[in-house]
């Protein structure tokens, strides 16, 4: 929380990493921040919440800057513009996400691959994120918001629907094609209605009866238990779930040729693979880092032209911590919003 000045806004505040049912989040009145040169100033209104924020906030996620506020779905109205700002202008609704920040020279961000930068910068975990009533961001990192889209369904598109769609691009799933899903949180049940539209056949499976009960609603094929084999091979699947026990079992699913993207932020070890029988075949495992803000861009185009429909549960965000906690123990389905102004 650098360089704040003025006064007035609310914001939910970690102090230390910690268990989320210690309730670390704590409620804050904070100086309003001065957008420096290339930033705006967004007045949020919703910000969605996200399993990396709980990964964040539980210290899976190393060296977080700390006094932090969380977040990294966050929607509001420019409010104020820094000096030379010339793409985004006051009244302008825009999006913030989890990329805030590369470097523009290195081998990776002059190829097209900014989410490889090492010197990248992340919303909600290096820089202040949206658990608050304001928050910075640069011109270059603000996402303008399909009009067809309210706060609350456009929120969880910005991390939850930009990875669920980079994840898809990089399992190599084609339209027709019979891809699984592996949980069905916030980002698969946004990823299945964009797989659906290309004409893709879903196999889900999830640990949780609610969410395999909106896998069904959703359109999937056939929908089973986190260790269930599906009844078809599959060309590609996506890993949601940070549960590395699924990686064998998933990749014995695959069709030979098939693609295993790991679309996490982190993940728990995954086991000892067996050559024969889960790899052998030009079978493929592809982790999935960030994003670029072409991935962005292409995904609310996109998002917009189906349109995607969002499930969403609201919470104050002075309940921030209870929402997390939910999320932790797979509670609700869809995606959690915190209700910011």
């Amino acid at each position: 929380m650098n360089n704040l000045c003025g006064v007035g806004m609310k914001a939910m505040v970690l102090e230390r990493t910690a268990d989320v049912g210690t309730a670390p989040l704590q409620l804050r009145e904070l100086p309003i921040p001065e957008p420096g040169p290339g930033e705006v100033l967004v007045r949020l209104t919703v910000c969605g919440i996200c399993r990396t924020d709980l990964h964040v906030i539980e210290g899976e996620l190393p060296d977080p800057l700390l006094p932090l506020i969380p977040g990294h779905q966050a929607v509001g109205m420019v409010s104020q513009v820094g000096a030379g700002v010339s793409e985004r202008t006051v009244g302008e609704r825009v999006g913030v996400a989890w990329l805030q920040h590369t470097c523009g020279h290195c081998e990776f961000c002059t190829s097209g691959r900014e989410n490889l930068c090492e010197r990248a910068r992340f919303t909600g975990y290096q820089v202040d994120g949206g658990y608050a009533e304001y928050a910075l961001v640069p011109e270059a990192f603000a996402y303008p918001i399909p009009p067809v889209f309210s706060d609350a369904e456009a929120a969880p598109l910005l991390c939850a629907g930009i990875i669920g769609y980079r994840a898809l691009r990089l399992s190599g799933i084609q339209p027709g094609q019979r891809l699984g899903l592996y949980g069905f949180g916030a980002s698969a049940h946004i990823a299945i209605q964009i797989a659906r539209h290309w004409g893709c056949q879903i196999y889900v499976s999830s640990l949780k009866s609610e969410h395999r009960r909106l896998a069904h609603e959703l359109g999937a094929k056939w929908v089973g238990g986190a260790a269930d084999l599906p009844p078809d091979k599959l060309h590609s699947s996506i890993i949601f779930a940070p549960a590395g026990e699924l990686v064998p079992s998933a990749l014995r699913a695959l069709e030979r040729g098939g693609t295993l993207a790991l679309a996490g932020i982190h993940m728990t070890p995954i086991p000892s693979l067996n050559y024969d029988r889960e790899v052998f075949g030009e079978r493929v495992i592809r982790s999935v880092t960030a994003n670029t803000r072409q991935d962005g861009l292409d995904l609310l185009r996109e998002a917009a032209a189906i349109p995607i429909k969002p499930r969403t549960l609201s919470f104050p965000l002075a309940d921030a911590n209870r929402a997390l906690q939910e999320l932790k123990a797979g509670r609700y389905s869809g995606a959690g919003v915190l209700v910011l102004s």
